[in-house]
């Protein structure tokens, strides 16, 4: 069975048969050969929570062609939800980050809590099996389909460091590739803004996109040569099912050091990572304010997954973010969910969009057509 030896899917790619797996943050310059399936952790590189890790797997066999069929998904019960902080927890994160605002700490935090819940009782589970990662995906892919789509699950038994990771993200964070008279070009699609519909966007959408633009911009200019790192497009509207968000994109072309140094991947993701939609405006101080609301680590949430092959990439940020853990009695899915919160935030308004964010997802992952809820 496919699953048993270890696959990835990712932007039409599909890989199977697990061979290796390395630290990207030991050994970056081992992605600059091959094709590696990569995901980081949100944590990956900080003193906060040393669990973090950034991973990367090279597999046997690499096809550019759709996943095989799997079988039906069995979810956890749409009530078996649980969040690492309830509405009034969540509420007072928001008012503590709008007084770092104010004390002039932080322009902008994405402040997230975590979903989960148990998977006892599955059929997997039930014979000792890991919960089937492609089917999940398969569920996600008809009822959410994703521009920047994602699996990564090698089971423990192959003896290599094990991962589950299923995403339906939105969002790019870095692609990498050549191009004819330019050099190698690297882009990135930050996205701030959600709502249901595009006349529910508000000014502070568009306030605190520009911020993260600005960011990213930012990040991008420690590794691109002078004058090449530009906005190529600002506050476009995207739609996906059930919501819609602003998208921007940014791209630069990479200094020659960078690329020819062998320290690209090292160069990349301490001038990028963890991506700035997803904590904050300047980074570091929303890292810190993040680290002290957070009652839980992110794991792969808000890090990036995708592929890295023979010097071009596409990462995508682990949102909208599946993973599984064995807890010794059938393992604990989660989900995770946030906001990017601003002096105009509302606390209320906040939590509300952490639900639009979760509701149809976590509804896909559940057993049963109720819409899944979560205490």
């Amino acid at each position: 069975m496919t699953g048993d030896t270890g696959w990835a899917q990712f932007a039409g790619r599909f890989a199977t048969d697990a061979v290796e797996c390395i630290d990207v943050l030991a050994e970056p310059e081992r992605l600059a050969t091959g094709t590696w399936f990569v995901v980081a952790d949100f944590e990956a590189g900080s003193g906060t929570h040393p669990e973090g890790r950034a991973r990367a797997w090279r597999f046997a066999r690499v096809h550019d062609a759709a996943a095989p069929s799997a079988t039906t998904w069995h979810g956890p019960p749409h009530d078996a939800w649980t969040s690492s902080m309830d509405q009034a927890t969540y509420e007072a994160a928001v008012a503590r980050v709008r007084e770092h605002v104010r004390e002039g700490d932080v322009y902008q935090a994405n402040v997230c809590r975590v979903l989960s819940a148990p998977l006892t009782g599955s059929s997997d589970t039930e014979r000792g099996a890991e919960p089937d990662a492609r089917a999940l995906a398969a569920r996600l892919a008809a009822g959410n389909p994703a521009p920047h789509a994602a699996a990564v699950h090698v089971p423990a038994r192959t003896g290599l460091d094990p991962v589950w990771v299923v995403s339906a993200s939105p969002e790019l964070y870095l692609s990498v590739r050549d191009e004819q008279g330019t050099g190698t070009v690297v882009e990135s699609g930050p996205i701030k803004g959600t709502a249901r519909t595009p006349g529910g966007l508000t000014e502070k959408d568009r306030a605190e996109n520009v911020m993260i633009t600005d960011l990213v911009r930012n990040d991008l200019q420690t590794v691109c040569r002078p004058g090449t790192v530009e906005v190529t497009s600002l506050l476009e509207v995207e739609e996906h099912p059930g919501l819609v968000h602003l998208v921007s994109r940014v791209r630069g072309t990479l200094s020659d050091d960078v690329v020819r140094s062998g320290e690209l991947w090292r160069r990349l993701l301490a001038g990028t990572f963890p991506p700035g939609s997803v904590s904050g405006a300047p980074k570091s101080s929303a890292l810190r304010i993040i680290s002290e609301l957070e009652p839980v680590p992110r794991g792969p949430y808000c890090g990036a997954v995708g592929w890295v092959a023979d010097g071009e990439a596409s990462l995508a940020v682990g949102i909208r973010t599946f993973w599984w853990a064995d807890d010794g009695a059938g393992g604990v899915l989660r989900f995770g969910t946030g906001a990017g919160i601003t002096w105009g935030s509302d606390p209320t308004a906040e939590w509300h969009e952490t639900e639009l964010k979760a509701e149809r997802l976590v509804a896909l992952a559940s057993t049963g057509t109720e819409s899944a809820g979560h205490r």
